[in-house]
């Protein structure tokens, strides 16, 4: 085994950011993640995790991480292994829930404390593919023409991680150094020395699964198992879906030379029948091919 846990793990995710032993170390990540707007957050609140509907029959939604600073600001940190449809929509669903629970106090002038909903991503969406280079995007509701922010209260922090590629030495800020130990930590043997600072001092040792009580080992190794469980079958997914877009992408071509061949031998003035019979194409392609050519 690994000597450090895998922290895209619901077990090492949580251990190394959803205990109170180590909440300073969310606290300082959040803090390099959102300082240029929020300044300094001098300490942070564990909410529960599970937030429940208005009635029964409303859906609830269960938090990774759910928390407030001490302005009463309210931090949703998920970790998303896989694509899942409409995990956008979801992000926003729970947004809802810290903006309306702010309704519940009986003099609410409906001022409201900002919401931020963090998005660790061990993928990349379709439509950031084109932007290698990128893999923080800040989204707030702005105006389209001028692209001024029109609400700042409502955040979402996307960090597609898998396009996060810096070695030790281009590490410049603490964040680049939190991305880093996010996305390499399981893979490291010992803690780099580029890294030597007492919160990630804390974190190595929080992290070292020799540390760990027996029960511990056995809970962390059934949450890797189940992470490497999804990711094969994800990888084979998509290795199946290469293999049939390679045979499509030959039939395609056979097709495509077929048609040229076909144009050949009618412009030649072979007949239809015989030019199917040689080609495999069906006769009415062939005979729509030689009205197309006689006009």
């Amino acid at each position: 085994m690994e000597r450090y846990i895998n922290l895209f793990t619901d077990y090492g995710f949580k251990k190394i950011f959803g205990e109170q032993p180590n909440k300073n170390l969310l606290l300082d990540f959040l803090n390099e993640l959102l300082r240029e707007e929020q300044g300094e957050i001098r300490d942070l609140t564990y909410l529960k995790n599970e937030q429940l509907g208005e009635t029964d029959l409303d859906r609830k939604a269960i938090f990774d991480l759910y928390c407030e600073n001490e302005r009463g600001e309210k931090f949703i940190v998920e970790l998303q292994k896989s694509k899942q449809n409409f995990f956008k929509d979801r992000a926003l669903y729970y947004s809802t829930f810290p903006i309306r629970e702010q309704a519940k106090r009986a003099d609410w002038n409906f001022e409201l404390k900002a919401v931020y909903t963090v998005a660790i991503l061990d993928f990349v969406f379709d439509e950031d593919k084109g932007q290698p280079e990128k893999y923080r995007y800040d989204v707030k509701l702005s105006d389209i023409e001028t692209k001024r922010v029109f609400y700042d209260k409502l955040t979402f922090i996307y960090l597609e991680m898998p396009k996060f590629k810096k070695g030790l030495d281009e590490l410049k800020t603490r964040f680049d150094k939190w991305l880093y130990v996010i996305r390499n930590l399981n893979r490291l043997e010992r803690m780099p020395d580029a890294l030597r600072e007492k919160v990630f001092e804390q974190l190595f040792e929080a992290a070292e699964i020799a540390r760990f009580t027996p029960e511990q080992v056995l809970s962390y190794e059934d949450s890797l198992k189940y992470y490497r469980d999804l990711k094969n079958s994800l990888d084979t997914a998509f290795d199946e879906g290469k293999e049939e877009g390679r045979e499509i992408g030959k039939a395609e071509g056979r097709q495509q030379r077929a048609l040229e061949i076909a144009k050949e031998m009618l412009t030649e003035g072979d007949p239809v029948a015989r030019v199917a019979r040689l080609t495999g194409l069906p006769p009415a392609i062939v005979e729509g091919l030689k009205q197309s050519l006689q006009r």
